[in-house]
């Protein structure tokens, strides 16, 4: 039982470090290449019309999840047409500078 848990804690320690090996990313050109994502993520309470959601706010967002999520959607392991025509043209380190640039906006009910 007591190994069972190690592992568990190991493997945990492991999956928190690549999130953060991945999520070094250069704010300014960040910034540039976010404009697209800003026309839905930037909208204050936006709702997509079809099917119908509400888009979620990228400011403030942890760089890991982002990346994570933008290779997801890449890969097709999340799905949703519009987001995997996004990511799907992005290299690991545009990823990375997108994430890094809405990090760095602070947290997600500041905006």
């Amino acid at each position: 039982m007591r190994s069972r848990i190690v592992a568990i804690i190991f493997a945990c320690i492991t999956l928190i470090l690549s999130f953060a090996a991945r999520a070094d990313g250069d704010i300014a050109k960040g910034k540039v290449l976010s404009q697209t994502c800003l026309g839905c993520h930037g909208i204050a309470d936006y709702t997509n019309v079809y099917p119908t959601y509400r888009v979620p706010k990228l400011a403030g967002q942890n760089a890991a999840y982002i990346v994570h999520a933008l290779q997801e959607y890449k890969s097709g392991a999340r799905s949703h047409q519009t987001m995997h025509a996004q990511a799907s043209s992005l290299s690991l380190q545009q990823m990375q500078d997108i994430a890094a640039y809405f990090q760095s906006l602070g947290s997600p009910g500041q905006h």
